[in-house]
């Protein structure tokens, strides 16, 4: 009977990681939140240039590096919902809603935690794409050496991004 207890009290703990599921979500959503704040602010500068004709200097810069810093905060965010989702499916129960669509069963083909793993791991390495691409708008270069570490860096991005493309088939 202490056996029993015990399993069914052991099996029953499962329950708390509905707290990570329940702030990952929430979180994604505060991320979704001020991505789109961002973008709306962005706009309604875009307004005042255009049709107010209130020119700022680094106007284009700033409207780049906001779109993709937006584009950050929302791929962040999307981690965060795979990570709710996996969590919830691994632990808890499948989400019956999911898998009765086709979009469901492709993000939430989620098995074991390694699966979890390399789903979150091929956003995170997105969001890096993304947050080197936002940095290298704001780098002056000074010289052949700099322009050459630039290129570089690149090229690596290209061959780990080819490389984790390769891997899904």
């Amino acid at each position: 009977m202490i056996e029993r207890v015990f399993e069914s009290l052991l099996w029953n703990s499962r329950f708390f990681t509905i707290a990570a599921v329940i702030f990952g979500m929430l979180s994604s959503a505060v991320l979704f939140l001020v991505a789109s704040m961002n973008i709306w602010g962005m706009l309604v500068d875009v307004y005042h240039v255009v049709f107010l004709h209130k020119h700022e200097a680094d106007f284009h810069d700033t409207v780049v590096s906001t779109i993709i810093g937006a584009v950050d905060l929302y791929l962040i965010g999307v981690v965060l919902l795979i990570f709710a989702f996996g969590i919830y499916e691994l632990f808890i129960s499948k989400i019956d809603p999911a898998a009765q669509t086709e979009h469901g069963t492709k993000v939430l083909d989620i098995q074991s935690l390694d699966q979890l793993k390399d789903k979150i791991a091929k956003v995170i390495v997105m969001v890096l794409v993304v947050s080197f691409f936002q940095r290298v708008l704001h780098t002056q270069y000074i010289g052949a050496l700099q322009m050459l570490y630039f290129s570089a860096s690149i090229l690596l991005l290209s061959l780990a991004l080819y490389f984790l493309h390769k891997g899904n088939h």
